[in-house]
């Protein structure tokens, strides 16, 4: 933990899971509070030491004032269940995955009626915010409590983020289309590698562009954007019967 010298305030946040993601967070909130995470991954040591945070165990990171919810959609379930026993009176617990619903309803009904709850989804990453992560976006859906109105301040204020104050149905129906359709196509485009390099337009250099943001996400974040995500099939459905079509329409040749 930070020594004597250290100006911030005394105020300690839990970080459940320090993968790319953790430690992206980390590293844009450590000016402002004191930092510890718990994650069984080996080797963390020394990147923990890069952010100062506390590498602790479960029990410890779960107990404090502010716990922060950084591990994969699916396995939500299984860390609320880990957490719960040990969430502080008067905390507030908030996740970072990029579905909703689903994440929403699994914290409200296993963590304890004394922790307020906010769901949120940054809707960055650790590619797309290198440069920094002022002007991004993040949605904020308040779940139970009003803390969330001061989550939200800090985000504007200090980290300077773009907030979006939304519910997690709206947010959901809205990122079905925009993850949803981002990541199929990248995926798609991937497997059409090698694509080519030189010839090249503004706008393909664009489109490859944001194929690169997140051709390295985990496995587990298409899977939560295309299969958790109780709109994706849906929205996925359209875009094929419409690529389908407008495909028949030019095999048929001009009428």
């Amino acid at each position: 933990m930070p020594n004597g010298s250290d100006t911030r305030p005394s105020s300690i946040i839990g970080i459940i899971g320090f993968g790319a993601f953790g430690q992206l967070i980390a590293r844009h909130i450590r000016p402002y509070f004191r930092l510890c995470a718990y994650d069984p991954a080996p080797g963390l040591q020394p990147i923990a030491e890069c952010h100062d945070v506390a590498l602790t165990s479960l029990e410890m990171a779960a107990s404090c004032p502010v716990v922060v919810l950084a591990t994969p959609v699916g396995r939500l379930q299984e860390i609320v269940d880990a957490v719960a026993p040990h969430i502080q009176p008067g905390s507030l617990v908030l996740d970072v995955g990029s579905v909703k619903l689903g994440p929403a309803d699994i914290m409200k009904r296993g963590l304890p009626a004394h922790a307020e709850i906010v769901a949120t989804h940054p809707l960055f990453g650790p590619q797309s915010a290198r440069g920094g992560i002022a002007g991004l976006k993040i949605a904020v859906c308040p779940i139970r409590g009003r803390r969330c109105f001061r989550l939200a301040a800090f985000l504007r204020h200090q980290l300077r983020l773009n907030v979006i104050m939304t519910t997690p149905e709206d947010h959901d129906r809205e990122a079905a289309t925009v993850q949803g359709l981002t990541h199929l196509i990248a995926k798609v485009l991937v497997q059409m590698e090698p694509l080519p390099t030189r010839m090249t337009t503004k706008s393909f250099d664009l489109l490859l562009e944001a194929v690169n943001m997140v051709r390295h996400d985990a496995p587990e974040v298409f899977e939560a954007i295309e299969s958790a995500n109780p709109y994706s099939s849906s929205v996925r459905r359209r875009f094929f019967e419409l690529a389908s079509a407008l495909n028949a329409e030019l095999a048929d040749g001009p009428v």
